[in-house]
């Protein structure tokens, strides 16, 4: 039997039921309480809680674009384009919000970043194993970045699957070729565990698909919401660059990266690169 005796002046019909006999359906379904508890910081620092908070939420989102890109990629093999536009348009919003995630960090100073940077010990960022899964998505594969991971199958399993399935651009290349454009067999029967290098072939499709007389067709639609995507792709880079330059300047990155020097390298590569370059031939 309940203990509990409500406000008699909060009795109508719009007060929220407080009494359950266990957690909260709340709790159940977002477990708030888990999430809220993985905070374990290794320093005295009070800074050090929002840089391990901002690069838990990071991981949250890189968890729920993965989602929307799978879900995106899915549909494009099986020719459902309206499917994966609104995979692809949610996932605009979410990669705002992670690029937004920078702006906690985006002002740290050298000896603030220095107060709890020892904490990290060799944890670096590009050890991330669902932000691998987002590189891989946008056809940046590297079997050499599933190292890292051999001490943790179920991750290792996941990175290997991924590494060998079609990456977003991949399906898209695929697609228009079925559509009767002239994507080369060189292209759509490449090696998809390998990096994908750009295609003048696959370059004159698209300027070929943008110089239609209807800028509302569906595969001129799906071209600008992939080059969408890669705006904020290379701006989450840039970002990050950015961000560790303040922090760091140019000094060798935790896990014994290259800093500042690789995300530089990072920043200058397009994702999906014959639709920028194809621009130039419409």
């Amino acid at each position: 039997m309940s203990t509990n005796h409500p406000d008699p002046e909060a009795t109508g019909a719009d007060t929220p039921y407080l009494d359950f006999a266990g957690t909260t359906p709340y709790e159940d379904y977002v477990q708030a309480d888990v999430l809220t508890h993985l905070q374990h910081l290794r320093s005295d620092d009070p800074g050090e809680m929002v840089f391990l908070v901002t690069t838990q939420v990071m991981e949250l989102w890189f968890t729920v674009i993965v989602h929307e890109w799978e879900t995106a990629t899915r549909a494009l093999r099986e020719d459902r384009i309206p499917v994966a536009r609104d995979a692809l348009k949610r996932s605009l919003r979410e990669l705002e919000a992670l690029n937004e995630s920078w702006r906690p960090l985006a002002g740290l100073t050298p000896a603030q970043f220095n107060s709890y940077r020892g904490s990290l010990g060799e944890g670096s960022g590009f050890q991330s194993a669902m932000y691998r899964r987002m590189e891989f998505l946008l056809g940046d594969k590297s079997a050499s970045m599933l190292v890292p991971h051999r001490g943790a199958p179920r991750v290792h399993a996941e990175l290997e699957k991924a590494l060998g399935e079609p990456s977003l651009y991949d399906e898209t290349l695929a697609l228009l070729a079925r559509r009767g454009y002239a994507v080369p067999e060189s292209v759509t029967g490449r090696d998809l565990t390998q990096r994908y290098e750009p295609s003048p072939e696959v370059e004159a499709v698209w300027a070929e698909i943008y110089a239609s007389d209807d800028q509302n067709d569906e595969l001129v639609r799906l071209g600008e919401l992939l080059t969408d995507v890669g705006e904020l792709v290379w701006r989450w880079r840039n970002d990050h660059l950015v961000a560790t330059r303040r922090a760091m300047g140019s000094k060798t990155g935790t896990g014994g990266s290259a800093g500042v020097a690789w995300l530089e390298k990072r920043a200058t590569k397009n994702v999906f690169p014959e639709l920028w370059t194809a621009r130039s031939h419409v």
